[in-house]
């Protein structure tokens, strides 16, 4: 198989991308990323040395005409589209960039697929274009047949994207799956999000931000389970349907940052609280009785396992996100 792996230098195109070569050597991988600020081309640099089944393309999915000459130099097999603006924060402030990548730029990779004889499309989303679940309410889950509820324009674009593809598989029969995930966690992250930015926070004695109280509840998914929860579903998902990959580990923010805190020996007095994130949804919790029902995938990565292991991850490579601190990752990015 040849695959298409987009946002590839991000957090869980990379984890993917190294889970894949892993576990078929055989196929050939073809790594793109636009190399924004999170797209970070170290972290990918072991996949591309002597392998002549790996290799790099900087472009930015939306560039239509490099898209299409891609396509048709390489014949993929499929593509698993990770690319993607994700922070919530920054769309909020600057939704536009979010509307180009997000949907145009699925767009650009559909049109692209159905131009080549109806590649395979996979679409990696997200739990946030369901909305939020009430506190109050801990036995309810989102399924696949939740309502699309969006709370940002990070949300709004991915549902949007979502839309687009269903719509694709309808009128033009392109062979598209889609998968809502639950919150990631695990090595590569970029220090932006919740656990690698307290972590790092905390390693350099420096305040933890929490907003507003800290009670807004997520289920944590660990990366390397949603690689697997991909894999299935590429390989053996319905065109057509869309899978929740949910992780089973519900936990508040407040209590995530606390454990991060107790693992590296930090007071909690590190703790500051900062005003609340606007729209800020207040539950996370995805049912995911579908995929194991029909593909037999269940996370396999208990919270307090996979916390523990990404906190040593993060404190053992000083080297990785010391040159996201200082910059100097972007050096090698804007080499290419």
């Amino acid at each position: 198989m040849k695959l298409l792996i987009t946002g590839a230098a991000g957090f869980i195109g990379s984890n993917f991308s190294f889970y894949w070569r892993e576990h078929r050597p055989e196929d050939s991988l073809v790594l793109l990323d636009a190399l924004t600020y999170a797209g970070n081309l170290s972290t990918i640099k072991p996949l591309l040395g002597e392998n002549v089944h790996t290799k790099f393309v900087h472009m930015d999915i939306t560039d239509r005409a490099g898209i299409d000459a891609l396509f048709e130099a390489e014949r993929f097999d499929a593509v698993v589209n990770f690319a993607a603006e994700t922070h919530v924060d920054n769309s909020i402030t600057g939704p536009e960039v979010f509307l180009r990548s997000n949907i145009l730029g699925t767009q650009a990779l559909m049109d692209a697929c159905r131009g080549n004889g109806g590649v395979r499309f996979h679409q990696v989303s997200t739990d946030e274009v369901y909305g939020d679940l009430p506190l109050e309410r801990p036995d309810l889950f989102f399924t696949e047949e939740t309502p699309l509820q969006t709370s940002s324009p990070y949300s709004a674009s991915k549902a949007a994207a979502d839309l687009l593809a269903l719509a694709y598989f309808r009128t033009y029969n392109l062979p598209v799956t889609i998968s809502r995930c639950s919150n990631n966690y695990g090595r590569y992250q970029f220090p932006e999000k919740l656990i690698p930015l307290m972590i790092l926070n905390a390693l350099q004695d420096k305040a933890l931000p929490v907003y507003g109280t800290g009670l807004n509840v997520r289920d944590w998914l660990h990366v390397e389970d949603h690689c697997r929860a991909i894999e299935v579903i590429l390989m053996r998902g319905v065109p057509g349907e869309v899978y929740n990959i949910g992780g089973h580990n519900e936990r508040d923010c407040l209590t995530v940052v606390r454990t991060i805190l107790e693992y590296l020996d930090k007071p909690e007095s590190l703790i500051s609280f900062v005003d609340d994130r606007a729209g800020h949804d207040l539950r996370y919790a995805i049912d995911p009785a579908k995929i194991h029902r029909e593909l037999g995938w269940l996370p396999e990565t208990p919270f307090e396992h996979g916390i523990r292991e990404t906190v040593r991850w993060y404190v053992d490579h000083p080297d990785w996100w010391g040159r996201i601190l200082d910059g100097s990752y972007r050096t090698m990015s804007n080499e290419q």
